[in-house]
């Protein structure tokens, strides 16, 4: 069993101050294996504080990142195949079947996307993807209103991923499960390992040009 925390669309300091407290409260060290995040983490206090909750911590540069992490990455518990990216490769934004695409390009059973700023975890074309939106409930230009401040934890074992989405609604945490299983494979893949890439990604205007990585 693997516990993976799925969080991204931060957007701290320039949208929203930090994480809700009661979130904080949640995301304790010593329980999270792994962390996988969309993107726009936007400074390197929130990216230390990442690395608190679980050392083996995994970052796709989001539109709004200033840092030169990978644009796309590929992390396997054997035998699920897990594809990170922060989403504006999707076009139109969120798109199931350009989103698919995606995940055939990168040989994923589970691709993780944010950039929507809101929660998605949905079986399609035999393949699972899980949007973890927003964890600061920090606005985005293509939303209409206010998100909703969430995060997921991903419960891998074996060929069974269980999904748990926190959710931040009228000041209560609120948790849902999703579960979707892996159908059987004929051809073994390596039993651990992750490995960046870089995929096609088109230019979002008014974009900081890449730096450093913290």
């Amino acid at each position: 069993m693997v516990l993976v925390l799925v969080i991204g669309d931060l957007h701290i300091p320039h949208r929203i101050h930090d994480l809700p407290a009661k979130f904080k409260k949640l995301l304790v060290p010593g329980k999270i294996q792994q962390i996988l995040c969309t993107g726009n983490v936007c400074d390197k206090e929130t990216y230390e504080y990442l690395r608190t909750i679980s050392p083996d911590v995994h970052i796709v540069k989001g539109d709004y990142d200033e840092s030169s992490f990978p644009s796309s990455i590929t992390v396997v518990h054997s035998p699920i195949k897990i594809g990170l990216i922060h989403g504006h490769q999707s076009i139109p934004t969120g798109d199931l079947d350009s989103l698919s695409s995606l995940a055939r390009q990168m040989d994923v059973d589970v691709l993780v996307s944010g950039h929507t700023h809101v929660f998605q975890a949905i079986d399609h074309d035999n393949k699972f993807f899980v949007n973890p939106g927003t964890a600061t409930g920090a606005w985005a230009g293509t939303f209409n209103g206010d998100p909703v401040p969430s995060f997921a934890l991903m419960d891998i074992q074996g060929s069974v991923v269980v999904t748990y989405v926190y959710q931040l609604i009228e000041g209560e945490v609120r948790v849902e499960k999703i579960e979707w299983r892996k159908e059987p494979e004929t051809a073994p893949i390596p039993r651990s390992g992750v490995v960046p890439q870089n995929i096609p990604s088109p230019t979002v205007p008014g974009s900081p040009s890449a730096g450093t990585v913290w």
